[in-house]
């Protein structure tokens, strides 16, 4: 089987990798292959001929998207339908990744797959966007939201944390936003379950359980025996462009699992 993963060095590229070894793997990140060339991308793409296109290139940081809205929308929403487009030519199926800011936070529950998606900033808008191109396109998709991921590789909050914190320092962390924290590791798992048995269609994969960023940090000092004085602070009081959604936990309503969110960053700390 032939699987090509664009964006495939960042922090899920990178364990999507692993995760697919045993496939026929091409992995492409926007040097190789920048999914706003519609042309390099069918070319390249026509000639490989892959079973699977797992499109997780995109604009995720939510504050360049604010300001940066023209590239947002063609990497996240033109970039998309550039991909879903080229997926439906070649026969493929696509594996599309999405996020959790598709969703506008004011729900008092975890958001379903079938909940109507309000995105609020800029990012969640491109990313929902592209979700509708995915759908006008094709046929052969699997939508795959997630959210608050890390991993070995590139930026992610636990490691910020991890950086900022010692015994008795003091850190002030976000209490009013609620989601799911996600290990790259079991996400790439998940998805490899859903190449092998998977319906098309839309999908949450997030470990279980969702928490605050305090909460999270809390767990984080805990686990790794830090002293660290953790405290809580508003959205309101961080001078942020973009609005953030204060509720974006998403519930897995398929039967692919993933672990609860603080057994899997036990893992991943074990290993820091």
């Amino acid at each position: 089987m032939k699987i090509c993963i664009l964006g495939g060095t960042g922090q899920l590229g990178h364990e999507l990798n692993e995760a697919l070894k045993d496939y026929d793997v091409y992995s492409f990140d926007k040097l190789d292959l920048n999914i706003t060339n519609p042309y390099k991308c069918f070319d390249t793409l026509s000639r490989i001929k892959p079973d699977y296109i797992i499109n997780n290139a995109g604009h995720n940081d939510v504050e360049f998207c604010e300001e940066k809205k023209n590239l947002a929308y063609e990497v996240n929403t033109k970039g998309a339908s550039n991909i879903s487009k080229i997926n439906e030519e070649l026969k493929s199926k696509l594996i599309h990744i999405s996020t959790d800011y598709v969703f506008d936070g004011k729900k008092a529950s975890p958001y379903n797959e079938n909940d109507t998606p309000n995105p609020v900033n800029v990012y969640g808008t491109t990313k929902y966007k592209g979700e509708i191109e995915v759908q006008k396109n094709t046929d052969r998709y699997f939508i795959i939201r997630t959210s608050w991921l890390y991993g070995v590789r590139g930026k992610n909050f636990i490691n910020t944390v991890l950086n900022l914190s010692s015994d008795n320092t003091i850190l002030k962390v976000v209490n009013d936003q609620i989601g799911c924290p996600t290990y790259t590791v079991d996400l790439s798992l998940a998805i490899k379950d859903i190449i092998r048995e998977g319906d098309y269609g839309v999908y949450h994969c997030v470990n279980e359980g969702c928490c605050s960023w305090y909460d999270l940090a809390i767990e984080i000092c805990k686990v790794k025996g830090i002293d660290a004085k953790i405290s809580p602070l508003s959205s309101a009081e961080i001078n942020k462009k973009a609005i953030r959604p204060k509720n974006t936990s998403l519930n897995n309503n398929s039967a692919i699992k993933l672990r609860h969110w603080s057994e899997a960053l036990s893992e991943y700390l074990s290993k820091k």
